[in-house]
């Protein structure tokens, strides 16, 4: 085969990007001149809907071989693809400006305000800037992907990674090998030794995530807003401002719930490692959390157990010792949803996912859920490990897929969430539902625990979802100051610690320096997703929860709540995912709740037990850093 020159490459797939926005979306000389009508308005949307489609799901099948097969040609293969959607889809939000103003029906004018932020990062109208701006986002999510630590002096461990074309490097460690070192080891130099590690492969991402910042701020700017994130912000049917100060009043909701979390795992962490190691005032050090980010804490849920509660199982041991296997823990989780009246997912599903990571090349091992076609063509992606935590994810991750197929008759700019956090907490809302009284219907327990025990398993689902609250707070926090500029490239890694101090209460463990590029550690970055979503759904997953267990007739406390086999409980929660993003956010969140803000009451109601035990383990001790 003749290989083209780079140069012919790169024009080649500028003039791809050129083609489509010359085509989708387009304004005449003439329309741009004449004063716009809804007719026009409604002819233009329905053109770019299906001019759209086609690109979606080319984007998408590309998208999955190079996530689940990464080689230079399917990265190549993917951005291309990525970039004629890009910029087919930005080129299409711009000249949907000119209809914003008109009175028109609310669903065509909910159509015009999805499209111009429907995608997280914008593209510039010049067609090198698109180019440029799409091989960056997929080499930065690629490198995510590839990235292994290779220790000093190793010669053929147990856990091995590869080099990028498939072939295996002994002794080096891909994120799920360190990702299950740092949930089982209590070492605290092996710790620190895995957290640095993984460390090592974000620093030369940073100038390359400095230039998608700047190309990716321009095309923000060309659609009218002030920079990416502020574009981010308004996606949630308020303006920018509101949608922050939102944030910050459910931060104060919560943060007290975390602060007490907080001191108790310090002194019990301070306890078992030694006050040189743990202080007993300020910050805990990031590498003894159990896991690289320390984003959540359940993986130190034995060092910090009540003394005189016991949980009375091990949902890792029990999977384990019924020979559940992969595969097994999917059908597990699609058997919740199919007790609920959701129909069986299609065989495609099956055929085609990726459950376990291949011994023979490179995947993004991060759980993702996709709709390939936009229809049925569903996919699982994740390489599961037969521990609790994945069972868990394996029932959240369904809850995206039962979502894209609730609302897969919707027209194309509907078919998402009501807003992006809708989509994670949905998935978590059904991860609630896993509890003793389900795992025992499920044959993986034999009895449910008394209630003596329920301070266990409380305090285990806050190591979890409280302790992620700041963390998914601070994540777009620190992007929203970057592209704004109030972070500059030149601070980006002392500012992200900046934040982890103040919201987290968490410290480096070393020293830091702006050599480092800490924040590429973290895949939702060098991937540019959006992060905020995800506080959100850890506060609406407990509404959602709340008013299914009322649907489902259940009493007693909400933490022992499961809503698996309830046709009511199924019902409410089709007929609001069949919404898609039709309606504003409020009216979805009404239909299942009954209210119309995001509340964190729930959320407060489910921990109450916890949060007096945890004030009184507190009382002489600091609370707070």
């Amino acid at each position: 085969m003749t290989r083209r020159p780079r140069s012919a490459r790169r024009l080649a797939a500028g003039t791809l990007a050129a083609c489509v926005l010359a085509f989708l979306g387009t304004v005449t000389r003439a329309e741009r001149q004449a004063a716009p009508t809804p007719d026009e308005a409604r002819a233009f949307i329905e053109r770019v809907e299906q001019d759209l489609r086609g690109l979606a799901v080319k984007a998408g099948r590309a998208g999955w071989v190079q996530s689940t097969y990464i080689t230079v040609d399917t990265e190549a293969m993917a951005a291309e693809a990525n970039e004629a959607f890009v910029g087919a889809t930005t080129a299409a939000a711009k000249n949907a400006a000119r209809f914003r103003d008109l009175s028109l029906p609310p669903d065509l004018a909910r159509k015009i305000g999805l499209l111009r932020v429907s995608l997280p990062m914008a593209a510039p109208a010049n067609p090198e800037e698109l180019t440029e701006l799409t091989r960056l986002a997929t080499s930065l999510e690629s490198e995510y992907g590839k990235g292994v630590y290779c220790p000093k002096g190793t010669t053929g461990a147990a856990e091995e990674g590869t080099d990028g074309r498939g072939r295996k490097r002994e002794g080096c460690l891909d994120i799920t090998a360190i990702e299950r070192l740092m949930a089982e080891s209590r070492d605290p130099a092996r710790l620190l030794d895995l957290w640095v590690g993984w460390r090592t492969i974000s620093p030369t991402m940073r100038d390359r995530y400095a230039r998608f910042v700047e190309l990716s701020n321009k095309g923000a700017r060309e659609l009218g807003f002030a920079d990416t994130g502020a574009m981010w912000r308004s996606k949630y049917d308020m303006p920018p401002e509101a949608f922050e100060a939102d944030l910050e009043r459910l931060w104060t909701q919560v943060r007290p719930l975390y602060e007490s979390l907080h001191a108790y795992v310090r002194r019990r962490l301070s306890e078992h490692y030694g006050e040189a190691v743990v202080p007993r005032q300020g910050l805990i050090p990031a590498h003894l959390l159990g896991n690289p980010w320390a984003q959540e804490w359940a993986n130190i849920y034995p060092l910090v157990a009540p003394k005189d509660s016991d949980r009375g199982f091990d949902l890792t041991e029990r999977l384990k010792a019924k020979g559940i296997d992969a595969r097994r823990m999917v059908q597990m989780g699609e058997g919740f949803f199919t007790s609920l009246g959701f129909e069986r997912l299609p065989q495609t599903f099956w055929d085609r996912s990726l459950f376990t990571k291949p011994a023979d090349r490179d995947v993004v091992c991060h759980a993702s859920a996709g709709s390939i076609d936009l229809q049925d063509d569903v996919r699982l992606k994740m390489c599961i490990q037969i521990r609790a935590d994945d069972f868990v994810t394996v029932h959240h991750e369904l809850g995206h897929t039962f979502y894209q197929l609730a609302y897969n008759t919707q027209p194309l700019l509907f078919q998402d969430s009501a807003n992006d956090a809708f989509h994670e907490a949905i998935g978590d809302t059904i991860a609630l539902s896993v509890t003793p009284a389900y795992l025992k219907r499920m044959g993986l327990l034999d009895a449910v625990p008394p209630a003596s025990s329920d301070i266990g398993g409380l305090l285990n689902d806050a190591l979890d979802k409280v302790a992620f609250l700041p963390f998914g707070l601070l994540i777009d926090q620190w992007r929203f100051r970057v592209f704004s500029g109030a972070i500059t490239a030149e601070t980006y890694n002392r500012s992200w610690w900046d934040l982890r101090r103040r919201y987290q209460g968490v410290g480096a463990p070393v020293t830091r320096s702006e050599e480092h590029f800490d924040p590429g550690a973290k895949y939702h970055v060098p991937a540019n997703y959006p992060y905020t979503r995800y506080f959100l759904a850890r506060i609406l997953q407990f509404q959602f929860h709340r008013a299914l267990c009322e649907a489902a007739g259940q009493k007693g406390p909400l933490h022992r709540c499961s809503i698996y086999g309830s046709r009511e409980a199924g019902e409410r929660l089709r007929k609001t995912l069949a919404m898609g993003a039709s309606r504003p956010w409020p009216d979805a969140l009404e239909a299942l709740t009954g209210q119309r803000e995001v509340d964190a009451a729930a959320m407060l109601d489910y921990f109450a037990p916890l949060k007096a035990w945890l004030d009184e383990q507190n009382k002489g001790a600091k609370v707070g850093w």
